[in-house]
């Protein structure tokens, strides 16, 4: 037997009843925060570039958009996981070498479970076996010191939820894992220098061509059940030799997943936690800042620092903006917050907060390094005018899976993203069967999802 056909064996076999009891409250906690950054992302400009692509080709009416309307599943897949990332604002899975974002695989499974008609009791199932294998993947098997994107295990972790959701057998579950992991093979470049919509369309796109690789196996179609450990394989072109016993694999990899507090890139959350409290307890105003110091984790420092991905000292786009510590570490300085409103296009080119930016510093600390991935510690240190300096060391922060958010916790945030699209009513029924989803249908809570949403504007006028 194949690994590949190991993994589909776990897969197919996946049930509900295997989480714990922790584990069901936790990705119910999951799927809440994903679908608030998925519904405060609809006017987002790469959303409405989307919609107006679907528009335009149509497709077969049978998977909900998130919003309004129905399309084929492969499209759906894309669209709402564009949404569920656009803010950048969803769950992060820290291994040593790699970072993901599990929910990225919610469009995918929720469009095959509902396609399926299936209970919210598959849609779960098949979204934590989604969870457990990108999880694992990026432990054992990381490929951004290669060059790769993390969208790379991804193919595998969607297609997982896809075929789960769609309950297909363990021999076309295989084929599926085959084709999708043996097409989807992205760039790291996606991530780094001059940031692009591409950003957060990369996972949209691969969970796209996973739900689709799903269904053509689904109807026969084989793909190479050696794409692991096979001659030019997986393993040998790029991730080297690993080892993953799925006959012991449980699907409890979603404990193990933070949720953000902030809008920001996930490596920056406790650094923003700390300056936020020394904001708060410092009393001091902006212009009496001569120069904030950041020493972080070696991670951290080469994705939002300056380090091997590219200088973030240049900002003029929310790409650039959300993925550079100094632009964040400035706006939590000036606005107090970091929400989709610090990545308005006139608030990244306004003077203050690019000033500011530019006297922001960072740089790798190996002891911090080496606390990461167990702990995300940092020290800032804020040089004010007059010599006097305001210093905070941080491990960790408040969502961090080490100090997870609470049910209510989640339904704030959640209410405080849908809030200017979807009316409190509605919002409040959302909650409602999330919490209970493992007794519902799925159609039930996608025709909550696809009814017509308010507009900001109509909610202003209200």
């Amino acid at each position: 037997m194949t690994q590949v056909e190991e993994l589909a064996a776990f897969v197919a076999q996946a049930s509900y009843d295997d989480l714990s009891s922790e584990a069901r409250q936790t990705l119910k906690i999951h799927v809440l925060d994903a679908l608030g950054c998925a519904i405060g992302a609809l006017d987002g400009p790469p959303i409405g570039m989307l919609r107006a692509q679907l528009d335009d080709f149509g497709g077969n009416p049978l998977a909900t958009l998130i919003g309004a309307g129905k399309t084929a599943p492969d499209r759906a897949a894309f669209y709402n996981s564009a949404l569920v990332r656009y803010l950048d604002f969803n769950d992060s899975y820290l291994a040593s070498k790699e970072t993901c974002h599990p929910s990225d695989n919610l469009g995918a499974a929720l469009a095959a479970a509902e396609y399926a008609r299936g209970h919210g009791r598959d849609f779960l199932a098949a979204l934590a076996v989604a969870y457990q294998v990108q999880c694992r993947l990026s432990e054992v098997a990381p490929v951004r010191a290669k060059g790769f994107d993390h969208t790379t295990q991804g193919a595998y972790a969607a297609a997982a939820g896809v075929a789960r959701a769609l309950g297909l057998d363990r021999q076309k579950t295989a084929h599926a894992l085959a084709i999708s992991g043996t097409a989807n093979n992205a760039l790291r470049v996606t991530r780094t220098g001059r940031l692009s919509n591409w950003k957060g369309l990369a996972y949209p796109n691969t969970a796209s061509a996973a739900t689709g690789a799903a269904f053509l196996a689904m109807r026969g179609i084989t793909g190479p059940l050696e794409v692991f450990e096979g001659n030019k394989g997986f393993m040998d072109a790029i991730a080297g030799h690993f080892e993953i016993n799925w006959r012991q694999e449980n699907l409890e990899a979603v404990r193990r997943t933070s949720i953000k507090k902030y809008n920001a890139e996930f490596h920056s959350q406790s650094a923003l936690e700390g300056v936020l409290e020394l904001r708060a307890g410092g009393h001091f105003r902006p212009e009496d800042i001569e120069h904030v110091d950041i020493a972080i984790f070696n991670v951290a420092y080469n994705i939002i620092g300056g380090g091997e991905e590219g200088s973030k000292h240049e900002v003029h786009t929310k790409e650039e903006a959300d993925h550079s510590l100094p632009y964040m570490v400035a706006a939590a300085l000036l606005d107090g917050e970091v929400t989709p409103a610090q990545y308005a296009p006139e608030r990244i080119r306004r003077q203050d907060i690019q000033g500011l930016l530019r006297k922001v510093s960072v740089h790798p600390d190996e002891a911090f390094s080496r606390r990461f991935p167990a702990e995300m510690p940092c020290r800032i240190q804020i040089a004010l005018r007059g010599g006097h300096t305001l210093s905070i060391e941080k491990r960790d922060y408040e969502g961090f899976y080490t100090r997870p958010l609470s049910w209510e916790q989640a339904a704030a945030k959640f209410h405080r993203l849908a809030a200017p699209f979807v009316d409190a009513q509605r919002r409040a029924a959302i909650v409602e069967m999330i919490a209970t989803l493992e007794t519902h249908p799925v159609e039930q809570l996608t025709g909550l999802l696809g009814q017509t949403l308010i507009t900001k504007e109509s909610e202003e006028h209200a």
